[in-house]
């Protein structure tokens, strides 16, 4: 992969067409400017002016420290596509808010989550990936992504979460204070209420019934045995969920360039890979501190913390795998980096059956053997396919039944799954489906309708924040209430939900929401403010996505205004546009004119409007955080005293 000349000049394209602006320009423009005006009546509701959190005086236990991240990380997200330029100094002064009250109620500890799984890391970092994208980025921003990586590189020697010799990470439970492998009863104490009514973590609990599908944390006797269980089977180890740790890795190479983070993430991979292959196609989801498969728990490559059996089985095994194969392929841009992801798809697959007439697979696994079968979960193919434009990947996704109208656009009630469709809506994320079908030309009335979708869910999570339900004063001093813990109010009651901005403006899903970075085929700048998002007035729409291609269409809304955006190829830079023509709707392609660069300044006059088809070389640069200004400072970083 090459580093581009960040010297040469950026070519310089002009737009000379007046058009009345289409609908979903118009709509575009008008949820950007209602996106905005939510933001600061969200924020004006439960911060104070120093970026705290108006909240309780206490919060015990390790969960947590990710929900109010992810309450408000999409702040820096709005900005990056082209929200107020307020946010970007909003959305740094909250993140420090909430870093500093959860220091104070205890959890986290260097700025850095004390000890967590990598479901919930990998949550709560998005917001950190986010102000990456959310430039330029600060000195803080970079020695904090070092240091961060340096707890899973093995260079913190306060945090040895990791073990360089085998290349495995220390515990499920990890993070700045090191491996965890001593479990308290205060550590879980605001999850009893809520771990009731799901699958008992083990088969062997006294005075439990496994087949039951539920199990009482809330009685103290079955509670202590579950620890002194989880300190004895869970703590010590590797699992596949810490693949999500290479989100981390990553943002720290996005930040640097320094090659032993693409090296990490790749050893890491592989170290999977071979797991894999050792247990016989099927990941393992529990590897001892000596490398061996099943070390604590009888042998068993199953039942393993967050893994096979508990809770959640295939889902919190594809997720990691699917964002650590996207990581490394963006690395190195090679997309066989992939193929251990589309492996376990594909040993997913042909463990499937037949039930009530409908083609399902396995969701987990017990010591009887292969249950849970649910319908396949179309989405991490898509997320691999839209990375390799592979047919492979393509059949994996069209072998999928579906179950329900994949044009269907939905409007996402709650943080958790659609009732309906049973699509996954975590994040409010819901339509990747009908993007899909949209993006292969089966869905063409998709923009108009998913922009209308998200105003209505901003003035449906508008109402709900205005209602006495979203009074934060008003709120029970407990830790469980309605569909949702007490911890989650603030990704409910937000209404900074932009997945048809993501996914119209930049081509391609949104982020896994347990800790995917968030890949695309396009990212923009305001040449004339020199920050991050589409200009003022401008509306984007992508409008086709091929292997060597990406069609936009531009319109610039005002009558009055010129603008100036600069397109970025790839979300990271990692892309290279070789040319541009100008599509006209009646007559076809003209004017051809060359680009080979990773960047492309498009004028926009008052009241015109271009499509454009670029031709592109994909995966060819090291991805970076890098914008289309000079950073004299990248390369600082501070140095702190050796105390002996």
């Amino acid at each position: 992969m090459s580093t581009p000349n960040s010297k040469q000049a950026i070519p310089r394209i002009s737009a000379a067409r007046h058009v009345v602006p289409p609908q979903w320009a118009l709509t575009e423009r008008l949820l950007i400017d209602q996106l905005n005006k939510a933001a600061f009546e969200f924020v004006e509701r439960y911060t104070r002016p120093d970026g705290t959190l108006i909240w309780r005086q206490d919060w015990p236990g390790m969960d947590g420290s990710d929900d109010p991240y992810e309450g408000f990380m999409n702040l820096a997200l709005l900005y990056m596509l082209g929200g107020s330029s307020e946010l970007h100094g909003l959305a740094r002064k909250i993140w420090e808010g909430i870093t500093w009250q959860w220091t104070e109620y205890g959890q986290i500890h260097r700025e850095f989550d004390a000890y967590y799984d990598w479901m919930h890391h990998g949550e709560g970092y998005l917001f950190t990936y986010f102000l990456g994208l959310a430039g330029p980025v600060t000195l803080k921003d970079r020695q904090r992504a070092v240091r961060f990586a340096g707890m899973y590189t093995g260079e913190d020697k306060e945090a040895l979460n990791y073990d360089a010799e085998r290349k495995l990470i220390r515990s499920a439970i990890s993070g700045s204070m090191g491996p965890r492998f001593e479990l308290t009863e205060e550590d879980w104490s605001t999850h009893r209420g809520i771990l009731d009514d799901y699958l008992a973590p083990y088969e062997d609990i006294p005075a439990v019934d496994f087949a039951s599908g539920k199990c009482p944390w809330s009685n103290d006797e079955v509670y202590a045995y579950i620890i002194r269980l989880m300190n004895e089977r869970m703590t010590r180890g590797d699992v596949p969920l810490n693949l999500n740790a290479t989100g981390l890795v990553t943002n720290a190479f996005l930040h640097t360039g320094e090659e032993k983070y693409r090296t990490w993430v790749l050893d890491y991979l592989a170290v999977w890979q071979e797991r894999t292959q050792q247990n016989g196609g099927i990941i393992p989801d529990n590897v001892g501190l000596s490398g061996e498969i099943g070390e604590y728990n009888d042998g068993k490559w199953w039942g393993g913390y967050y893994g096979w059996r508990w809770p959640h089985g295939f889902m919190t095994i594809i997720e990691p795998l699917t964002n650590a194969c996207m990581n490394a392929a963006l690395l190195t841009g090679d997309m066989k980096m992939l193929d251990l992801a589309r492996q376990q798809l594909d040993a997913n697959w042909e463990l499937r059956k037949e039930q009530d007439g409908e083609l399902r697979v396995p969701y987990k696994h017990f010591d009887a053997g292969w249950t849970d079968y649910r319908k396949a979960a179309p989405q991490y193919p898509v997320y691999l396919w839209t990375m390799s434009m592979a047919d492979e990947d393509l059949e994996r996704i069209d072998r999928i039944p579906k179950d329900h109208d994949w044009n269907q656009v939905i409007i996402p009630k709650l943080s958790g799954t659609d009732k309906k469709t049973k699509r996954n809506t975590k994040h409010y994320i819901g339509n990747t489906q009908p993007w899909f079908q949209y993006i292969r030309g089966l869905n063409p009335n998709y923009p108009q309708q998913i922009l209308d979708a998200n105003c209505e869910l901003v003035a449906q999570q508008l109402t709900k924040m205005r209602s006495e339900a979203g009074n934060p004063y008003n709120w029970a001093n407990q830790y469980s209430e309605d569909d949702f813990s007490s911890i989650h109010v603030w990704q409910e009651m937000c209404p900074i939900y932009m997945e048809s901005l993501v996914q119209l403006t930049l081509g391609g899903p949104m982020h896994i929401s347990h800790g995917g970075l968030q890949h695309a085929r396009v990212r923009y700048y305001d040449a004339e403010a020199k920050r991050p998002g589409l200009p003022e007035s401008v509306a984007a729409l992508v409008k086709e996505l091929t292997a060597q291609s990406v069609t936009l269409e531009f319109v610039n809304t005002s009558q009055f205004d010129n603008r100036s955006v600069i397109i970025q190829a790839g979300t990271f830079g990692e892309h290279e546009f070789k040319d541009v023509s100008f599509l006209d709707e009646v007559e076809g392609s003209m004017d051809k004119t060359t680009v080979n660069h990773k960047w492309l300044q498009v004028d926009l006059p008052a009241g015109t409007g271009v499509t454009l088809q670029l031709s592109m070389d994909r995966y060819v640069h090291a991805p970076s955080y890098d914008m289309p200004w000079l950073d004299c400072e990248k390369n600082v970083h501070l140095e702190g005293r050796k105390l002996y």
